[in-house]
């Protein structure tokens, strides 16, 4: 026969035995956050880059490609137009080019821009240009910032993304 155990004794067995599954299950609810929320984050940062990269090729890998400046004379539909003047060798002077309609273009106006490969579509180039490719990826930081703090519980991280989100979306604001 087992000897009865004290009353007190069983109770404080159970009580051990469910807060060690209280605990694995807590566990595992944090990893399944952190995880969940961690791929949330990234995939909020590659869409931003992804976003970004259509267009920042072009501005920052220029070497090969057709340099020059366009007069904006034409806007209507989301895109403007005008003649094209080159600046690099082997670039030919063409009657229209289409840049797109943006805060960052206005008619009547000159810009550097950088012709995509096979199109008459511009781009426009230099600091402004560089900046402006890249605003996707600055509202991307922001959005991700939320995420990190209130998913991931890292504020200082949030803090220094949303930091980083602000400063390219302020710097492509006053370059354009």
């Amino acid at each position: 026969m087992i000897p009865a155990m004290p009353a007190s004794a069983a109770a404080a067995r159970a009580r051990q035995a469910s807060s060690s599954a209280s605990s694995a299950s807590a566990v595992l609810l944090r990893f399944g956050r952190v995880a969940s929320m961690g791929t949330v984050a990234a995939l909020i940062l590659i869409a931003g880059v992804w976003a970004s990269w259509g267009t920042a090729q072009h501005v920052l890998l220029t070497k090969g490609r057709e340099q020059g400046t366009v007069e904006v004379t034409r806007c209507a539909d989301g895109s403007c137009s005008g003649p094209y003047s080159p600046v690099s060798a082997g670039s030919q002077a063409r009657e229209r080019v289409v840049i797109e309609d943006s805060v960052a273009v206005a008619k009547g106006r000159t810009y550097s821009v950088v012709l995509k490969p096979g199109s008459g579509e511009a781009v426009r180039s230099g600091p402004a240009g560089v900046l402006y490719a890249w605003v996707p990826l600055g509202g991307a930081l922001l959005l991700a910032s939320v995420v990190v703090a209130g998913g991931l519980r890292r504020t200082r991280v949030a803090w220094g993304m949303a930091g980083l989100g602000v400063g390219l979306l302020t710097a492509a604001f006053f370059a354009v």
